[in-house]
């Protein structure tokens, strides 16, 4: 199927072939009639496409703080490679589609096959979608019109913070797209308004549909407007809907404002905000969220839990609804908007037309591939699209890889491909970064279907890299299929899936392994030999700088992440336990305030006791600064000390025959760790960590999160 991606690097915009989008519990799988192209946001991401690197970083400056940071606790080499691999990451574009649902994930009942459906999908010939994203389009309502609801939704969701009420007047500042729709909406509430733009064209239009004009490249004096229209009392509200870094729209709205009047900013402009301008009227300043209550929350959005409507009246999806209500009713005119109609083949000449600047609404449209087709056709498009025509029948070990997020993108392919083993096929969700990733890396194919990829005979080699929730399971139909295994950490996330897992018969040679990576790494490696030299217990003192997450992401998920300690902390449980070489029989914990309900549980130290005498303690805290290392390893034994600073220096105290070693740049050994499962294969030699240490690294992780949920 054909999507449009836009690239960042370069400014490109491209039609590309990928395979259709895996259907995941509780979305919609639907098939475009038409999107709409947003002349605001997606030209924004156009000319940020095109600008050169220098002019990106002045866009950017808190990202380039970040780099900064990198630079200094990782090295300028990783932090180079890291900007560039994620410039180089093609970006969707599109947000205002309408469509035909042809199947429906497990766990939706508001919605069938057959359903015409507006939602928030891409520009692409299908799209998946969560269910409270979507909303049913009347009957009465064309496909034209209705794929401009989730655009007009971003106004209602300014409008309804600014809580018009029937003969107020209101001022909208920016009349493009998203403009003249709150326009209209505000009007359809029974308000004036009044509108100004730099634009005559839009000008024009607006005054055609009701709105009162200020046309400011005429400069036209639209605070004297708003004094005569309100018989000098000021204007109730002000909705600003413009695009700049200027301060000044939301300086000008304040001065046009009553006492106690309201301003929401729905667009992006400067936020100096001059305390005399809202101070002696008393105005309130909001900012609107995308198309309201719910947005960005995975709870409402990914995992389809509603917000209770005596609650919260108005969601994202209750807007949606309220929109094509208003143009069932012919309330707002949305024809009068289009500007622009392209066939989704003409999609550099719909960009172009943007880059223009004439463009104010521009319809894509999908009939050539929709009209007439039969509802149920769900396999119209293919899964799995072919990259290369090399031949691999016969060639072993042969690369699959589940997931082409950035871990894999970024580490792991490069780390398989200096290996010149055959990449075969490469399996994503979505099938955007596993066309990308796969042409990248030079994939023979690539699909959204993992049991094609499973069952593809030239693959015996699998990655598994997809979010943890699916490890286990991905990786037991994986070895039950013959294939030899690689799960990045974690291997699961319950003592009932490392239950089955461990009582798979794998066959002779079949090799599995996680990628605990920092027990590979070079200096980890050396003070291995160094502490092998000791025959007296140890003692390990690991402090990670783990940085803080965000409740909402989905590592904090119990169910989809594991929390920090399953997902992440293992790598530090693995290291001092292949360090110490001993079995783990003891566990300790503290957390930082532990017995308080809103305590964050990412901050906890645990110490774990080791069968031999040695000792190892991880402070694992979220709650430090992002230019300090991330992680320190310290080690102690018979009077000498190793300290191990985030993979980069180790140095030596006591030591006889070691002072220092260094690298240029950071390595966690995730290049070994890729190597030693690939040699593993070739040469039929046993998993390059023992299985008993991966279970047992698995098993503790485990014990220690329960110990938190006790804490």
């Amino acid at each position: 199927m054909k999507q449009i991606l836009q690239n960042l690097k370069n400014g490109n915009t491209e039609l590309v072939d990928i395979p259709e989008p895996q259907l995941k519990p509780g979305h919609l799988l639907i098939k475009t009639r038409a999107s709409v192209v947003s002349a605001g946001t997606e030209k924004m991401l156009v000319d940020f496409g095109k600008a050169n690197l220098l002019e990106k970083a002045k866009q950017q400056p808190d990202r380039v703080k970040q780099a900064l940071n990198k630079i200094k606790t990782d090295g300028i080499l990783p932090t180079v490679q890291a900007i560039r691999t994620k410039l180089d990451q093609p970006l969707p574009l599109g947000y205002s589609n309408v469509g035909t649902v042809i199947a429906v994930g497990q766990g939706v009942s508001a919605f069938k096959p057959g359903d015409r459906v507006v939602s928030n999908g891409h520009h692409a010939e299908v799209v998946c979608v969560p269910q409270n994203l979507c909303a049913l389009v009347p009957e009465e309502v064309s496909d034209e019109d209705a794929a401009f609801t989730v655009i007009a939704a971003i106004g209602l969701q300014g409008i309804r913070l600014a809580q018009p009420t029937i003969g107020e007047v209101f001022v909208v500042m920016g009349l493009g797209l998203i403009g003249i729709l709150t326009a209209q909406l505000l009007l359809a509430n029974g308000c004036k308004v009044i509108g100004t733009d730099y634009n005559s064209e839009r000008i024009e239009l607006a005054r055609k549909l009701g709105v009162i004009p200020a046309d400011l490249s005429k400069n036209e004096d639209v605070e004297a407007l708003a004094r005569t229209i309100t018989q000098g009392r000021g204007v109730d509200g002000v909705l600003i809907t413009a695009s700049t870094k200027s301060n000044e729209p939301v300086h000008q709205g304040a001065q046009m404002c009553r006492k106690r009047g309201r301003l929401v900013l729905i667009g992006v402009t400067g936020l100096e905000l001059s305390r005399a301008d809202f101070y002696e009227k008393e105005l309130s300043f909001q900012v609107s969220c995308s198309y309201g209550p719910g947005r960005y929350d995975p709870s409402y959005e990914e995992k389809g839990n509603d917000y209770p409507l005596g609650f919260v009246r108005w969601t994202e999806q209750r807007n949606f609804e309220a929109v094509l209500e208003i143009v069932k009713q012919q309330r707002i005119d949305i024809k009068s908007l289009i500007t622009h109609h392209f066939e989704i083949d003409q999609a550099k000449a719909a960009y172009q037309a943007l880059s223009d600047g004439k463009a104010l609404g521009i319809v894509l449209k999908y009939i050539e591939y929709n009209s007439q087709m039969p509802v149920d056709a769900a396999q119209a498009f293919a899964k799995s699209i072919q990259l290369s025509s090399e031949t691999l029948a016969g060639q072993a070990p042969g690369v699959g890889m589940i997931g082409a997020g950035n871990y894999s993108n970024q580490v792991l392919i490069p780390a398989i491909k200096r290996l010149g083993v055959p990449l075969v096929n490469i399996a994503s969700s979505g099938g955007v970064n596993g066309a990308h990733v796969g042409k990248r890396y030079g994939f023979a194919r690539t699909t959204t279907d993992v049991r094609q990829l499973i069952e593809d005979e030239n693959v015996n080699c699998l990655f598994i890299t997809t979010r943890h929730d699916s490890h286990a399971q991905y990786a037991i139909e994986a070895l039950s299929a013959g294939k030899h295994v690689f799960v990045e950490k974690p291997l699961c996330l319950t003592h009932e899936d490392l239950a089955r897992i461990k009582k798979l018969q794998l066959r002779e040679n079949q090799v599995l392994t996680v990628g605990f990576n920092r027990r590979f790494s070079p200096l980890i490696t050396r003070m291995k030999r160094l502490l092998d030299q000791a025959k007296e217990p140890k003692a390990f003192v690991y402090t990670v700088n783990a940085g803080a997450i965000p409740k909402s992401h989905w590592t904090q998920d119990e169910e989809i992440g594991g929390g920090r300690i399953i997902g992440e902390a293992c790598h530090f449980i693995d290291t001092i336990r292949f360090l110490a070489n001993s079995n783990i029989k003891k566990i300790q914990l503290s957390m930082m305030g532990a017995g308080n309900p809103e305590a964050s549980k990412d901050n906890v130290t645990f110490t774990l006791s080791f069968e031999d005498g040695s000792i190892g303690t991880v402070h694992y805290l979220a709650n430090g600064h992002k230019s300090f290392p991330k992680e320190r390893l310290e080690a102690f034994v018979s009077g000498k000390i190793l300290q191990l600073d985030n993979y980069r220096v180790l140095k030596g105290s006591g030591w006889s025959n070691f002072k220092k070693e260094w690298l240029w740049t950071q390595d966690k050994g995730q290049k070994d760790c890729v190597k030693s499962f690939i040699d593993a294969v070739r040469l039929k030699k046993g998993p390059p960590i023992p299985l008993d240490e991966i279970f047992e690294v698995t098993e503790t992780s485990f014990r220690i999160n329960e110990q938190i949920k006790l804490s």
